[in-house]
């Protein structure tokens, strides 16, 4: 596997990077193919020097973290690794660095070694601090670090299996729903994660190159479409560019017109939380209303260093929502789940989605059956606050959107009565007198018994995206 790392200040793919030294520091060449003559107009946009500012850059380790620093990280200073420039620099690439921190398996020895192991791996020092030294199915390790299933080949998965090529009027942005667009910004994650959508997408060379140039290109077909209203800035991972590019990024966006709320999808504040420095959110601050996704996985992430950046988000003013992904012996567990939610709430993050696992290439090994999370959401419902509750979804294969889902608590009707179950499965009766046209009046004939399916459940009412 070839070595590589990113430069942050521009959008293009990795650049090849040499080892130097014990401790783990790189010294890395520009390979960016953006042309001489392109002016840097991101350059444009002011930027306070928040680091000139005592005292606010201050940024605490934990113990957990500090420890594997010594051990593998001898000649890195604790401000060193506090700095998110040096933690992307210094991600975790190569097989023989892996095997310095973590007892690999035969398995994934020879996941991470195969030939046409296409999806590359990456993982930021810090994050590599959290996995399991010598439990291979510890949950982060697994999401990370390669295995041989991941070479397999299941019927109905696909490269792109939303097609969002399909609906990418212009290269780097999706344009699916009528209000929103999805704003593909960089093609490079701080850490990879195994079951991304975008795997065909992010981290590799010959991707395609997020420059100047196309992002120009995106941000002109959204000033030429007055009916968005709502840009979702994502990527690979948008937290991985400049303070300076974001700033002309975001700036840009927000002098158009008809552009009412800016979002960023991102997994920094989990894997990366350096990131999160007291500079970015002054900067991100200027541009409201502006929210943040950010996408969780497991408990064992809500660390000290985790908290501390989502902290300095939620001061800044900016609303945060996890996005979880339902993995097979990760977090498919409702006990798990409840552990993530609760702690997601007690550092300001809402749980906004949890999807049911896109089938991308070599995905069967992550993938559910979907009676697996509803059974989650029906052990969260009603045995929590609701505040900790996701929604549940499937992006639907073929470009058919987000389609929530539910566990079934209509049973019926009964006359003029609506039959409910709540949380408990006992039954409760609702006045809900037939109305002429309405759901009330299609259901009228159909069901008649308590025991019966509800007629929402019939093909008579459609499913829509949402």
């Amino acid at each position: 596997m070839e070595k590589t790392t990113s430069d942050v200040a521009d959008f293009e793919p990795p650049s090849t990077c040499r080892i130097r030294g014990a401790s783990g520091l790189k010294k890395c060449e520009d390979d960016f193919s953006q042309e001489k003559n392109e002016t840097p107009r991101f350059k444009k946009a002011k930027i306070v020097n928040i680091r000139k500012v005592p005292g606010l850059t201050d940024f605490r380790s934990s113990s957990r973290a500090s420890a594997f620093r010594k051990r593998f990280f001898p000649d890195v200073t604790q401000t060193q690794w506090n700095d998110w420039h040096w933690q992307l620099r210094n991600r975790i690439t190569h097989l023989r660095d892996l095997q310095r921190i973590i007892t690999l398996s035969e398995d994934e020895i020879q996941a991470i070694s195969h030939p046409e192991n296409l999806f590359p791996v990456a993982i930021t020092p810090y994050y590599a601090s959290l996995l399991a030294r010598n439990n291979p199915t510890q949950p982060l390790r697994r999401t990370v670090i390669p295995v041989t299933a991941e070479q397999l080949r299941t019927q109905g998965e696909a490269e792109d299996p939303l097609d969002e090529e399909t609906d990418s009027p212009v290269p780097g942005l999706v344009h699916r729903y009528p209000d929103r667009v999805l704003f593909l910004t960089t093609g490079i994650c701080s850490t990879y994660c195994r079951y991304c959508t975008r795997s065909r997408a992010v981290g590799h060379k010959s991707s395609t190159s997020f420059n100047t140039s196309q992002i120009e290109g995106a941000i002109r077909y959204i000033e030429k479409n007055p009916s968005v209203r709502d840009v979702l800035i994502s990527g690979g991972d948008p937290l991985t560019l400049s303070d300076e590019k974001l700033a002309w990024l975001l700036s840009r966006l927000r002098r158009i017109p008809h552009v009412e709320l800016l979002r960023i999808g991102t997994k920094a504040p989990v894997v990366l939380p350096q990131r999160i420095s007291p500079a970015l959110t002054q900067l991100l601050k200027r541009y409201h209303p502006l929210w943040m996704s950010i996408h969780f996985t497991h408990p064992d992430e809500l660390t000290p260093e985790t908290a501390q950046a989502c902290k300095r988000l939620a001061d800044a003013g900016i609303p945060l929502g996890s996005q979880t992904v339902l993995l097979k012996g990760i977090n498919d567990d409702v006990d798990v789940m409840k552990r993530l939610v609760h702690g997601l709430l007690q550092i300001r993050v809402k749980p906004y989605y949890l999807y049911q696992c896109d089938p991308i290439l070599g995905s069967a090994h992550f993938r559910t059956p979907v009676e697996k999370g509803l059974e989650i959401i029906k052990g969260l419902r009603g045995h929590t606050t609701g505040y900790a509750v996701p929604t549940y979804v499937i992006d639907a294969p073929g470009g058919g959107g987000k389609i929530p889902l539910l566990p079934e608590y209509v049973v019926g009707r009964e006359g003029e009565d609506l039959l409910l179950r709540n949380y408990k499965g006992l039954q409760y009766r609702y006045p809900d007198p037939v109305q002429s046209g309405g759901l009330s009046d299609r259901c009228e004939g159909l069901l008649r018994l308590p025991e019966d399916r509800p007629c929402f459940g019939r093909e008579e009412i459609k499913i829509t995206a949402g």
